[in-house]
């Protein structure tokens, strides 16, 4: 899992390629699809085999194996490597051909960095409003949209921990594939617009950089 294209670039050297041949490489770095169909086609063309599978969820779920992987390249493949990514992962999901896994990536993380924004916004409003902050979290504990996410962020503004979890210029990338991808899809991603100039400000923005990053 490398940051970004040119990272992957960088190592793309012949000594790289020369120790592909039979030997199947996954990818779970966050690129565009365009570029992951370039990666595919460089590492089949060395003998090789090649697996997208980005993954869903940062810190404490990589600590504890419960990344989401979204798998993508030929099933057959997939099925050998499930195995191997399983722990890595809550869950392995198969997606389809390549593209399909990041294409998923970039729907789940729109998601994420709503949540994310509304936990924040949420709780600041309670807090000014005067509301004993640990009654709003049992509040937010037995609602509908409680889950295992709300859990671990609310927890943490309420100890008052703003350790991120993601740095930002991670933030900053997948706000760039997802507003890409939603260009290439011919719609609007107007939180995601706001998002990007968030997170080219100072320590993202918001709060004083407390609204730390989950992706």
């Amino acid at each position: 899992m490398l940051f970004n294209e040119s990272a992957i670039q960088s190592i793309l050297d012949a000594e790289f390629k020369c120790a592909l041949p039979g030997k199947t490489l996954v990818n779970t770095s966050s690129v565009s699809v365009k570029f992951s169909k370039f990666f595919d086609k460089e590492i089949r063309d060395t003998g090789g085999k090649f697996l997208e599978m980005p993954v869903s969820g940062s810190k404490v779920p990589a600590e504890q194996g419960q990344l989401v992987g979204m798998m993508a390249g030929d099933p057959d493949l997939a099925k050998i490597v499930k195995p191997f990514v399983e722990p890595l992962t809550r869950s392995a999901v198969y997606c389809g051909p390549i593209g399909s896994g990041l294409k998923a990536r970039y729907a789940i993380n729109t998601l994420l960095i709503s949540l994310t924004v509304g936990l924040a916004e949420a709780v600041n409003l309670a807090k000014v409003q005067g509301v004993d902050l640990e009654a709003f979290g049992q509040v937010v504990e037995a609602c509908p949209m409680a889950s295992a996410y709300s859990d671990i962020k609310v927890g943490k503004m309420l100890n008052d921990d703003w350790a991120p979890q993601a740095a930002i210029k991670d933030c900053y990338n997948s706000t760039q594939l997802i507003q890409s991808a939603a260009v290439s899809a011919n719609i609007q991603s107007p939180l995601m617009d706001v998002w990007e100039i968030i997170c080219t400000g100072d320590e993202c923005g918001l709060g004083r950089g407390r609204y730390d990053c989950d992706f």
